[in-house]
């Protein structure tokens, strides 16, 4: 009965989280991860940090166990970013308030931001911050534990502290993007991301044509999550197909 009820919610979302379905069916968070579990070795369900998606078009979709260094991923791709960084600033020009992600394209975004008189930048990147610090935006740092190599500012004190701001457009970076949503390597990250989402009036997603048809750890959130997807090419048509139904406008950066 449980199972049934947790492969009806994954075909009808492409993803589920422990916590709303231990809700639903009024049992405990680890009953649920435990069937979790037994789905997955069934081939019903790849599970990800806090719940899991449809293993539907898993043969397509790539895994992705580790995450490479800042430096690594900044060399990756790096043409195609920087023309995403440059359409995302373009986008930002009409907005006073920009809530700045973490990773290497958003950091690209914040070089565009540099001359940005009368913006307000608030980011948990200490690279976006440093970045930023003698321009003429003004910065915002959240405050919290800061994570080495990606130098992110994470936990409870700095999701508190952004949860109570209004945000006129965010910018969030992503390891991977499928038709079952939009994907991260660290779940460290994760909640200020969710913030980001949740508390801006136009939610954009950064995502290199590189990151197509790839999962990682943490599902961040449904595609139904974002506005404005911006990539460096067409997407493989399901993932077309997924972005229409949610109304993803999706800008192919010139």
């Amino acid at each position: 009965m449980r199972h049934a009820a947790i492969l009806d919610a994954l075909r009808s979302s492409g993803a589920v989280l422990v916590a709303e379905i231990a809700a639903q069916l009024q049992v405990s968070d680890m009953t649920v991860r435990r069937d979790l579990v037994e789905l997955e070795r069934a081939g019903r369900l790849i599970r990800t940090h806090g719940g899991a998606v449809s293993a539907s078009g898993s043969a397509t979709v790539a895994m992705d166990n580790e995450e490479p260094s800042f430096d690594a991923r900044l060399r990756r791709q790096h043409e195609a970013k920087e023309r995403i960084a440059a359409e995302a600033a373009t986008l930002s020009m009409a907005h006073r308030t920009i809530a700045l992600d973490v990773g290497t394209t958003t950091y690209l975004v914040a070089n565009h931001l540099r001359e940005r008189a009368h913006t307000k930048v608030f980011t948990n990147s200490v690279r976006v911050a440093a970045s930023l610090g003698t321009s003429q935006a003004e910065v915002y740092l959240a405050g919290g534990r800061v994570r080495r190599d990606e130098l992110s500012v994470g936990g409870a004190e700095a999701v508190a502290q952004f949860d109570k701001l209004w945000f006129d457009i965010c910018f969030v970076g992503l390891s991977g993007i499928t038709e079952n949503g939009l994907f991260d390597y660290s779940f460290e990250d994760v909640d200020l991301k969710q913030v980001y989402l949740r508390r801006s009036g136009l939610k954009v997603a950064l995502c290199d044509s590189s990151k197509f048809q790839r999962m990682s750890l943490v599902h961040v959130a449904q595609l139904t999550e974002i506005d404005v997807l911006i990539t460096d090419a067409p997407p493989p048509s399901d993932i077309v197909a997924a972005l229409k139904a949610a109304k993803v406008d999706i800008h192919v950066a010139p």
